[in-house]
């Protein structure tokens, strides 16, 4: 999916919502436990109830690595699901990888290509030759870890350098990276102070936004900073979504809550284009 595609997603269906794909057995609903493969089953209701709300899916990979080889045949189906019945969405690949160059094609290839994800998340620590093979795929989106919702973020991604904090260099210095136009980049909703300074750096830049919902970001507050005539923000919503509701009706819970999430952000679309 390019970036036009994505666009046009969140203008017809009024929504920037990315569901997060965090599947824990011990929190599922129990009457699933019986199917052959629960988390795939999971999935697909929760998908089937909220893709018209949604514009993207995002697993976590460790959710489906922590239950071994059928956890990883959860994610593929879950994937193969979404692509064959609902191509329009984005999704989102959340690996947070990034290793020396050889290795970063590697993975690259695992996540883009093998399992066909429109994007996935990447750890600039290593640098420009341990992301570039991610950007080298073409239509497809790298997903730069920039400032990051949980606490201890601020351990080095608030240093000062130059006089800077670093979490400012690595945009910065993202954006001479080849293929630099196929970045995106996560910023935490808990540090919504920060958007305002984070959009003067990369204006037109996709943010995938964690941490709205359960971690305590404000959508509002978000957007006041965020937004951007194309949208340029996917508000990522896990746990209180898919985890809204514990029997048989979980999917429809969800839906209730993507929805009212869905309706937030149509009045905020509405009163900013």
């Amino acid at each position: 999916m390019n970036r036009q595609e994505l666009i046009a997603q969140i203008q017809q269906k009024k929504s920037f919502l990315c569901i997060g794909l965090d599947i824990d057995l011990a929190k599922i609903p129990t009457h699933l436990l019986a199917e052959e493969d629960p988390i795939f089953e999971f999935n697909k209701q929760i998908i089937d109830a909220t893709h018209h709300l949604a514009v993207s899916y995002k697993p976590n990979t460790a959710f489906y690595e922590a239950y071994g080889i059928k956890g990883w045949q959860a994610l593929e189906k879950t994937i193969d699901y979404i692509n064959t019945n609902y191509p329009e969405l984005f999704t989102i690949a959340d690996a947070k990888r990034g290793d020396i160059g050889n290795t970063s094609t590697m993975y690259a290839k695992a996540f883009l290509e093998d399992l066909n994800f429109d994007s996935v998340t990447v750890a600039p620590y290593m640098g420009s030759d341990s992301v570039e093979p991610f950007l080298a795929f073409e239509n497809k989106n790298t997903i730069l870890l920039a400032l990051t919702s949980n606490k201890g973020g601020v351990d080095f991604q608030g240093l000062k350098t130059e006089n800077e904090e670093l979490y400012k260099k690595v945009l910065k210095t993202a954006l001479t990276w080849k293929n630099s136009e196929n970045l995106m980049f996560v910023v935490g909703a808990t540090k919504a102070e920060y958007f305002e300074d984070i959009r003067k750096i990369v204006p037109n830049h996709f943010l995938l936004v964690p941490g709205v919902g359960a971690q305590g970001g404000n959508l509002h507050d978000v957007c006041k900073y965020g937004l951007t005539k194309d949208c340029g923000l996917l508000i990522n919503s896990s746990r209180g979504i898919i985890y809204a509701g514990t029997n048989e009706n979980f999917a429809q819970e969800a839906q209730k809550e993507a929805l009212k999430l869905q309706q937030e952000m149509a009045t905020i679309l509405d009163s900013s284009w």
